[in-house]
Formats: C-alpha cells, structure tokens, sequence
C-alpha cells in the first residue's frame, strides 16, 4: 500500500505496478494522462475525495476543503494589494471607506469556511449556491455581513460589476468542475478584480483558469488577477499534515489490516473512494470524463 497526498507525478507512473494500493488524491477527471497511466499500471486507486458518507459528505476531503476555503481569503487579501496587481484594497475598509465585495460560487465546505473568515475580516460577502436547503442552513448560521443567492448565470453576471474578489468553491465529486464564469464575462468585472479558482485541482470553475504553483501563483487575463494554485493547503503544510492525517489513518488502519477488499466491503464510504481497480474504471463520473467503460465494483 502506497499512501500519498498528490496523486502520483509522470516520473511515477512506471514504478507503480499491478495489485498495489494507492490512497491518495487523484482528480482523475482533470487528469487524463494521470488516468490512463494508472490503468495501465493495473494498481487499486482508492481517491481521498470521492470517500462519501451516505449523506453525502466527504470526510477525507473535509479537512482540505476547509483549510483551502480559508487560505482562499488570507490569499485574496494579499493579492488585492496594488503591488501585487490587485485593486489596492483593504478587505475589511476602515470606518468611512466601504469593504470589499466578495462574491463566493459554492456553499460548500470551501466556500463556508471562506464566507467565515471573509466576514470576520469585515468584508461584504455573498455566497451563490443551488441548494435551497444549504442556502437557509447558511443564512441561519453566518454572521449578517453574509447574504445567500441562489446561483444562476444571471444571477452571476449580475454581481461580478461590483465584485472585489470572486473565490471558485465548486464541488462536483469525482468530476470535472463546470466553467461558471466564462472569457466573455470577464469584461462584466473591473481592472484589478482578483478570481481564487478553488476547483482548480478539478479542472477549474472559471474558464480562463489554469493551475498555478505557489512561486508563481498568479497571473492576469484581460485585466484580471487570477490565483489558481492547486494544492492551495501546501502553504501551509504543518496545519494540513495534521488536519488530512486526523482523517486518513483509521482508513489507512482499515485497509492495511483487513485488505482493501474487505475494508471496502464493510465500509460503503470507503467503497465509493475505488476510481481504478486493475486496469477497470470503476467510478462513474470518470469513465464519463473520457468515454470510457464504467464497471461497477463487485465486493
């Protein structure tokens, strides 16, 4: 058994050999070459994100999703400074200048964590989701600096002229991040707007989106700054050791004393984290992703 936290580089791919187990990251929809490298090796892939509860959560993603929901503020804030291309902001405004407007698309675990520290700074915060259910929890729970919106495309391009920053927190397990804002609505915000693309590690919320690294986290298209560095939690490793390890081991425990047949078979959570198993694409969404054969998992 190999436990990792990314999913496994190119100069990997040969080392990994029939029957192994790996439990790790994977965002296999975003990563195609990823995807056939790890049939071809013909391992067992148990994904750390597609570990589902039956309702729905997901425990080995939680502890990330909320250190990157929280990192997506603390970045932003840096990056809407003038010096670093942004609009020369402070987030919270101080008595007699307005805060910034922080638009968040998702109510997840991401975008709730983001909405919390964003609010406590002092910002103006609007959280687009689609899920009425989610949207009343949150207008119940966050502080009054916080506003709910049902997320349409209207809905979107409505906010974006008076947006500050715009943080991407959109989940779909397993699959491909949906483009919410395009290259042509770009021209709806001003100079200087700042886009946190959380859902990069998914293949990125924003159409203009591409994955950056925290040494060059940031570049601009058409005027806006985009930060889209996948793994956002590994600036902060001790924090995210910690928080992904609390999580992980009673599965590595599992697997590695029962054999991740009957692990799995005694853990329907666990189960739902099997994307490959021995050259067979086993999860849903991915073999949608690319077309190919889904074989479902017989335990």
């Amino acid at each position: 058994m190999i436990v990792k936290v990314k999913e496994p580089i190119e100069a990997e791919y040969k080392l990994i050999k029939p029957n192994q187990l790996l439990f790790t990251y994977f965002h296999f929809a975003s990563e195609k070459e990823l995807t056939f490298a790890m049939l071809e090796s013909g391992a067992i892939c148990i994904a750390y994100e597609t570990v589902e509860k039956p309702d729905r959560s997901l425990p080995l993603l939680i502890p990330m999703s909320e250190v990157a929901g929280k990192m997506a503020v603390q970045e932003g804030t840096r990056f809407l400074e003038k010096p670093q291309g942004g609009k020369g902001l402070l987030m919270g405004g101080v008595p007699g200048v307005k805060p910034a407007k922080v638009l968040i698309l998702g109510g997840g675990v991401v975008g709730s964590n983001a909405a919390i520290v964003a609010a406590g700074m002092g910002a103006d915060v609007t959280i687009a989701d689609i899920s009425l259910p989610r949207m009343r929890y949150l207008s119940e729970v966050m502080p009054l600096n916080v506003k709910t919106l049902y997320s349409s495309t209207h809905n979107i391009e409505e906010e974006l002229p008076t947006c500050d920053l715009v943080i991407g927190a959109v989940l779909i397990p397993g699959a491909k991040a949906p483009h919410l804002i395009t290259r042509d609505m770009l021209k709806l915000l001003r100079k200087g707007t700042l886009m946190v693309d959380v859902a990069i590690d998914q293949g990125g919320c924003f159409e203009t989106s591409h994955p950056t690294t925290h040494t060059e986290p940031q570049y601009t298209v058409d005027g806006i700054v985009h930060y889209c560095v996948a793994n956002i939690p590994g600036a902060v490793p001790y924090t995210s050791t910690l928080a992904l390890t609390n999580a992980t081991f009673p599965y590595v425990v599992m697997l590695a004393n029962k054999g991740w047949k009957q692990a799995c078979k005694e853990d329907s959570s666990l189960a739902l984290g099997l994307n490959i198993v021995n050259g067979k694409v086993t999860y849903p969404a991915v073999a949608h992703t690319f077309g190919l054969k889904y074989e479902a998992m017989s335990l």
